[in-house]
């Protein structure tokens, strides 16, 4: 049963409420020049591949668990998540003495499966058609436990906000700032916070050419359904734009960009030789954006998650596409 609920920029106040809740549980993540010698443009990387749990869901999952009432969490908690969202919440919900689960596509990487039940979170892995299910109907049917909306709770969105606030605060000229799109949660609350402080800072969503739902959604004035290719990219990508999300992405953000399977190796790699930076596919799809940008001033590229497999890692050091024959000899 679908739930439809109006989701909004996320308030100042509330913003900066997160960011008390958070304190303890959220690391404040470095903003660190990019020492790529052939960058053209001045690049940034906001770390947020350095959280506790890899990633920047912790802001988001956390900011929900810790505005919650105790009372409301006795049943325990779940969420749907393709690995981070179900990471933070198993860790979250861990410390708190909270019991969780966490379903999960059947695509999801082993890797962020096998790290989400060494938190001690059953995982219930379902086709992907169902899971998207879940998240747009923002829940099970049935289910006693509560669920954690990591992309429309408000709370989520408000969490998000402050790597928006933290970058306005360490690079107060930015020009650009360029943040990975699933569902939009991270992209609306770091615009929320820019709105409200610098709204002269453009805000875009990076995407990658195996899911452009919202891409898509720009181009045509309204969301459309769009194929979703499996890929090694597994923390973003849908097969179209939440209808509750797309008002909000629509006055918030500058545009999507959207780029190739390759070019996001080529940032991954670029981020380990350039920086000693590790991070996943979908972080990544930051800088391979921002990498095709023209800007007037610093880019932010928001690192969001360093949970990559291994052998993903491996293959793209050695000049591959996990999945593909691409060779990059340069």
């Amino acid at each position: 049963m679908r739930m439809n609920r109006v989701v909004a920029a996320a308030p100042i106040d509330e913003i900066r409420a997160a960011e008390s809740r958070l304190a303890g549980l959220a690391l404040r993540t470095p903003l660190i020049r990019l020492h790529a010698p052939d960058a053209t443009a001045e690049i940034y990387l906001k770390l947020e591949n350095l959280q506790p749990v890899g990633a920047f869901k912790i802001r988001s999952v956390g900011n929900i668990l810790k505005s919650t009432d105790p009372e409301k969490l006795r049943c325990g908690v779940y969420t749907a998540s393709s690995g981070n969202s179900g990471y933070a919440l198993a860790w979250l919900a861990r410390r708190l003495g909270v019991s969780a689960t966490i379903y999960m596509p059947e695509t999801a990487p082993a890797g962020k499966c096998a790290l989400i039940r060494r938190m001690g979170a059953p995982v219930r892995v379902v086709p992907y058609a169902d899971w998207w299910d879940i998240i747009c109907n923002h829940g099970v049917a049935g289910e006693s436990a509560m669920y954690v909306d990591a992309v429309c709770d408000p709370a989520a969105i408000a969490g998000n906000a402050t790597i928006g606030l933290e970058i306005l605060q360490d690079l107060p000229s930015v020009d650009t700032i360029v943040v990975p799109f699933g569902g939009g949660g991270v992209s609306s609350g770091i615009a929320s916070a820019v709105q409200a402080l610098k709204p002269d800072t453009r805000v875009f969503a990076a995407e990658c050419e195996t899911s452009t739902a919202l891409k898509s959604a720009f181009e045509a004035g309204r969301i459309v359904e769009v194929e979703h290719r499996p890929s090694f990219i597994s923390g973003i990508g849908a097969t179209s734009v939440l209808p509750e999300m797309w008002p909000l992405l629509q006055q918030l953000l500058d545009g999507s960009i959207v780029t190739s399977l390759e070019s996001v190796a080529d940032a991954i790699r670029v981020l380990f030789e350039s920086n000693r930076v590790v991070a996943e596919a979908a972080g990544a799809t930051a800088l391979a954006a921002a990498l095709s940008l023209t800007a007037n001033g610093p880019v932010v590229c928001v690192i969001t998650g360093g949970n990559i497999d291994k052998a993903d890692m491996i293959e793209i050091l050695q000049g591959r596409v996990p999945g593909a024959t691409f060779l990059n000899q340069n």
